[in-house]
């Protein structure tokens, strides 16, 4: 394989260096460039509102102020909202796994007649623009069909339209596709059904998946802005990123980023903890025996 550089150029001191010069360069613009704007909005909450007003902008603040943290939980009442938004975010999580799941299993391995054309149709959803798709489902919640409940300021409203996701129907069926039909086989023969298969056998060795989707389903239901607008009218139930919006314009501009910080801590200290899984669940390919 021919590359830009010989191995032979590389093993040299003079190619030694120039790599790790180059390698040190590359790596020091991706870091800028993802931490960057951590270090701005984090910085941003220290200073005083008149420091992050000015122009020309300060890199570093002349005065620190670490109480505009507390000052932004205690004004902002960030318990309550961080309350609303776990449970919203929680129950979204639950709903994607519990309908996402068994319907990537079934298309997967238990292949139903017009599985495909199911498939097809789910994917087809993600062509239409989000906002497209906002009439429609907020006429269903206002008059849930068949049991005609308005799920208007109740977490449902949330749930249950974000638990049929295709993308991650169609993420959870790839890996499914990857686990030999000779294990669903021998449960079969052990005298497993469906659900006992999936529990006992798939849920175990999909763990990566498994991690992949729940990220995506908390961040996604964590940070959603325009349904959750619509669908809490009532102050005291929206969800963060709701209330930060309309809190604006009161508020001094320190106190607002740094409750902007403090709401996202929760899911980066998620993909943190979990960003073996994720990376695993992602390069999953194939199973070894």
């Amino acid at each position: 394989m021919r590359t830009l550089v010989s191995p032979g150029a590389l093993r040299s001191p003079r190619g030694k260096l120039v790599y790790g010069i180059v390698f040190a360069c590359t790596l020091a613009v991706f870091l800028l460039a993802f931490m960057f704007p951590l270090y701005w909005v984090v910085t941003g909450a220290l200073k005083s509102p008149q420091e992050l007003a000015q122009t020309p902008a300060t890199l570093v603040p002349h005065e620190w102020h670490p109480e505009t943290f507390a000052d932004a939980w205690d004004q902002l009442s960030l318990g309550k909202y961080f309350l609303n938004t776990l449970v919203v975010a929680g129950g979204a999580w639950l709903a994607q796994l519990a309908i996402d799941v068994p319907a990537a299993f079934a298309l997967s391995k238990l292949r139903p007649k017009f599985g495909n054309v199911v498939l097809g149709l789910m994917l087809a959803t993600l062509m239409l623009p989000a906002t497209a798709l906002l009439v429609p489902t907020y006429v269903t919640v206002t008059d849930l069909p068949l049991l005609h409940l308005n799920l208007i300021n109740s977490p449902a409203a949330i749930w249950l339209p974000a638990a049929a996701n295709a993308f991650n129907i169609y993420l959870l069926k790839r890996f499914f596709d990857q686990i030999p039909d000779e294990l669903i086989e021998a449960a079969r023969i052990d005298g497993a059904g469906p659900v006992r298969t999936l529990w006992r056998i798939v849920l175990p060795i999909s763990r990566p998946i498994l991690a992949v989707v729940s990220i995506l389903a908390v961040v996604t239901a964590w940070k959603d802005f325009i349904w959750p607008l619509l669908v809490f009218p009532d102050t005291e139930k929206q969800t963060l990123s709701v209330m930060l919006q309309r809190v604006a314009i009161d508020m001094p501009l320190n106190v607002l980023v740094a409750g902007m910080v403090l709401a996202s801590l929760p899911v980066v200290a998620l993909f943190l903890a979990f960003q073996r899984q994720i990376l695993a669940g992602l390069t999953a390919g194939s199973i070894k025996g």
